[in-house]
């Protein structure tokens, strides 16, 4: 059978929009995935009233930093007491991560309900108010702390449309990354430990040349992206057809077109 150029357009016209339509459906699955836990955190939590739910909060929070701050060096004992194989050295860091967080809120709350083991009478107003606020607070950084544990998981660079550098909540916000700064302030101010030691923050000059230009430079989602994209590959990194193509230096010793100089 002899097709037209026509119907071989209209074919390739198809399957483009079919394509698209695919990646739309499955850039919205961590999206429904994200509300759901939003909503369910939120439901359950303001249930429980202003008190119990401001204990939630509490733990959610207090477990989520100490799960952050803990979770590699668990991890490595993981890996190395299970063969310290490449597959354990992917998946431990999940794993401990999410250990310590569950771990943490379950402690938390019990020990939450035995300091407070009656509630108090509240204003009805202030009641509903407070316990749903509270309840979307809570649900909200538990969002964002699930959310930051896909970056450690043995999973592609990209999936479900997880992206290490977008907004990955209804391409709106990135909880993530409101976490990870969070967790990085905490641990710079309040909960600062001794040695002047920072989450994920290497200090680098923005300026090579000039000393008093240093800072702090988070790597984490970075570091993990590329973590992920070698396992893909089986712990195999790219393979180069060859050596980049080198360019005619421009005259005047600028910058060439599309870069930026020093960092």
């Amino acid at each position: 059978m002899l097709f037209t150029t026509r119907q071989i357009l209209q074919t390739n016209s198809k399957d483009a929009q079919n394509r698209t339509q695919l990646i739309k459906d499955i850039e919205s699955m961590i999206n429904f995935l994200l509300l759901a836990i939003l909503i369910g955190v939120t439901y359950f939590v303001a249930n429980e009233g202003p008190q119990g739910a401001a204990i939630s909060l509490f733990a959610v929070i207090f477990a989520g930093l100490i799960a952050m701050n803990f979770f590699e060096p668990l991890a490595e004992f993981i890996a190395s007491s299970l063969g310290n194989s490449f597959e354990w050295q992917n998946r431990s860091d999940i794993i401990a991560m999410l250990l310590l967080f569950a771990g943490g809120v379950t402690l938390i709350r019990v020990m939450g309900d035995n300091l407070f083991p009656t509630y108090a009478e509240v204003n009805p107003m202030f009641y509903e108010v407070s316990r749903w606020g509270l309840g979307l607070f809570t649900g909200y950084i538990t969002m964002a702390i699930l959310l930051t544990s896909l970056h450690v998981a043995p999973l592609p660079r990209e999936f479900i449309g997880f992206t290490p550098e977008g907004n990955n909540f209804l391409s709106i916000t990135a909880p993530d990354r409101e976490w990870l700064a969070f967790t990085q302030y905490v641990s710079e101010k309040s909960m600062k430990r001794s040695g002047n030691r920072i989450f994920d923050g290497a200090e680098f000059p923005s300026n090579p040349t000039d000393v008093s230009t240093q800072r702090i430079w988070a790597s984490f989602p970075i570091r993990y992206a590329a973590r992920r994209e070698l396992y893909t590959t089986g712990g195999r990194p790219p393979v180069q057809s060859g050596p980049p193509p080198i360019g005619q230096p421009q005259q005047g010793g600028g910058v060439p077109s599309g870069g930026a100089g020093g960092f």
